[in-house]
């Protein structure tokens, strides 16, 4: 369906590994958006980022602010499909498919944590990394280690909406292109995730604010997205 001119698909994260799992199979390159409301509330403001979501192969409904936009404007979604859930799922099945997994973003240091941590679990997956904090000059490089490693999988973890334009731009470095946000961060023991009261009641945002109260910043995008998509409802 539509929400504010973006694109969402309405599947299950079951549905995701199945497309997944397809692309791989048949040699398909697949970019897939997991789209939350401060991404879908900047698109509708900005056409380069809006034509970046609308193009994916699939863009996914990340929290439960899209599930009620949804709901909201006539809609249904089947459930709503975090970048870190998603991850955690492609773990497990790369694990026994022996997939090859680049991760890209995080500060120095953290992805190669969180291969070495993420190794451990998953023995069947082949590892290598990257940190996000590379300049213009350094990113021809990262682009070749990321060739040379030719993964299934890339998981790039820039921060939205840099993630999104980054696998946007280029193509062709790895069979499927995914943007995973903070996950890394929390592949790597650096950043924990929010207890499970806070997942099962879908206050996860919450939780991060009361952590990092520095996000009050990007949360701020909320009640505007909140109007915006009643605005839509009752004047459009």
């Amino acid at each position: 369906m539509n929400i504010l001119g973006t694109r969402i698909d309405n599947v299950g994260l079951d549905d995701c590994l199945i497309f997944i799992f397809e692309a791989l199979a048949k040699g398909h390159e697949i970019r897939i958006v997991t789209a939350n409301p401060e991404l879908i509330y900047r698109a509708q403001k900005d056409n380069e980022l809006l034509e970046i979501l609308d193009s994916a192969d699939m863009v996914l409904p990340d929290g439960i602010g899209v599930v009620w936009a949804a709901r909201q404007l006539g809609g249904v979604l089947k459930e709503r499909v975090t970048g870190i859930d998603l991850t955690y799922e492609i773990l497990k099945e790369g694990d026994r498919c022996r997939w090859r997994i680049f991760m890209l973003g995080a500060k120095p240091g953290i992805a190669e944590k969180a291969a070495i941590e993420q190794s451990q679990k998953y023995p069947g997956i082949i590892f290598d990394s990257h940190h996000g904090y590379f300049t213009q000059e350094e990113e021809p490089f990262v682009l070749e280690k990321i060739r040379r490693f030719n993964p299934d999988i890339l998981l790039t973890g820039l921060g939205a909406p840099r993630q999104e334009v980054w696998n946007y731009r280029n193509k062709g470095i790895a069979k499927v292109r995914i943007g995973v946000g903070g996950t890394i961060d929390v592949l790597s023991g650096q950043v924990r995730r929010a207890p499970r009261f806070f997942q099962e009641n879908n206050l996860e945002w919450f939780y991060r604010l009361l952590k990092e109260p520095s996000r009050i910043s990007r949360q701020s995008i909320l009640p505007l997205y909140v109007l915006k998509v009643l605005q839509t409802k009752y004047f459009n």
